[in-house]
């Protein structure tokens, strides 16, 4: 709501509301003319709330549903807007997850390969060749 300026007629009907009234202070006449201002804006108010009150009430609901089925589109892209940034922050969150779940296979493939050349067993994971792990098969007699 706009403030409208106090009509002049206020300042001339009371004294105290004059800039000359040597009786007011500074502070004092700009608290009086706040109030004036502020009469003015409660009469304006007023005459708008009569107005409102003899237009027919069916303008007023007409104009009400307007503006709710415009608050409820823009509550509803509201709603999209966030449920979009939500998917696609958890999209990436599960990308993060599997990129460092991957590098943390990979790193396992590696130390496990590391470890197997330090138990000389080669390349191969000590899986191939002569006997694997257990070495050699020979046929051992008891006797």
């Amino acid at each position: 709501m706009e403030e409208t300026p106090p009509p002049a007629s206020h300042h001339d009907a009371n004294p105290l509301l004059r800039a000359s009234n040597p009786q007011v202070s500074t502070l004092e006449q700009d608290v009086l003319d706040e109030y004036a201002r502020l009469l003015g804006n409660v009469n304006k108010l007023e005459s708008k709330l009569a107005d409102l009150s003899g237009d027919p009430s069916s303008l007023t609901l007409d104009g009400l549903r307007l503006l709710e089925r415009k608050t409820a589109t823009v509550c509803t892209l509201l709603k999209a807007s966030v449920y979009s940034i939500v998917l696609q922050q958890q999209i990436f969150n599960e990308s993060e997850e599997q990129a460092r779940a991957d590098e943390e296979e990979q790193q396992f493939r590696e130390r496990d390969d590391s470890q197997g050349d330090f138990l000389g067993q080669g390349e191969g994971g000590g899986d191939e060749g002569e006997g694997g792990y257990y070495g050699v098969e020979r046929d051992v007699s008891f006797g």
